[in-house]
């Protein structure tokens, strides 16, 4: 075995390490986030679990897609992928309008949470998790040449936007105590998840590898 097979399947070991990674982190968040969203009545934070739930589907096609390259160059996605974005898509959409009715309800009846402390701890520690994520996939995706991991890599730096956006909701609400203020950072989610699914879509439409969520697409 060369120098380079080597270097090449160790890299790819990493980078379906940090998916499987990124997929139980989900999992947990999401749990954790819906539990307490619910518990504390915080549609932001209740969102935000939603969203960390939806994300686990399209990390199994990240997954799948790392495992395909192991064996060939995975230059567009196969059927198993592309029904996994079409699903990733539908669910983000239905995501969007519940946090939509959501507020709404909230607005006219004047909802508010009772605290957003959790939500405050979640995103933090969720900022520290996709920062490291993103930027180790960015470097295993340069190193192998792959625009699937390095738009994976983008994708991950938008769920780490959105950790800061539910950061910023939760530790004003604490401080103000404005019921408004969680109120309209479950819609700046739900602005999120409106564009996460329409790029599932687009991506499951062509088949190409993109996240253009933070501006930066790759193709």
């Amino acid at each position: 075995m060369t120098d380079t097979k080597m270097t090449t399947e160790r890299a790819l070991n990493i980078a379906f390490a940090l998916s499987m990674i990124t997929i139980v982190y989900n999992v947990i968040e999401g749990i954790i986030s819906v539990f307490f969203g619910m518990e504390d009545k915080t549609l932001a934070l209740l969102g935000f679990g939603v969203d960390s739930f939806v994300e686990v589907i399209s990390g199994l096609g990240i997954a799948h897609m790392i495992w395909r390259m192991k064996f060939s160059k995975a230059e567009f996605t196969d059927k198993f992928e592309r029904q996994a974005l079409r699903i990733t898509g539908f669910a983000f959409y239905l995501l969007t309008a519940g946090l939509v009715a959501g507020a709404a309800i909230n607005f006219i009846q004047n909802n508010q949470p009772h605290t957003t402390m959790v939500g405050i701890i979640i995103s933090s520690i969720s900022i520290l998790t996709m920062f490291f994520l993103m930027r180790y996939k960015l470097k295993y995706g340069k190193l192998l040449g792959s625009d699937a991991i390095i738009a994976d890599a983008n994708c991950t730096r938008s769920c780490f936007y959105l950790s800061i956006l539910l950061l910023a909701s939760s530790g004003l609400y604490e401080i103000f105590q404005i019921g408004y203020i969680d109120t309209i950072g479950s819609l700046g989610i739900a602005y999120f998840a409106f564009n996460e699914g329409r790029e599932a879509f687009e991506k499951a439409r062509t088949g190409k590898f993109s996240c253009c969520g933070d501006g930066s697409c790759k193709s």
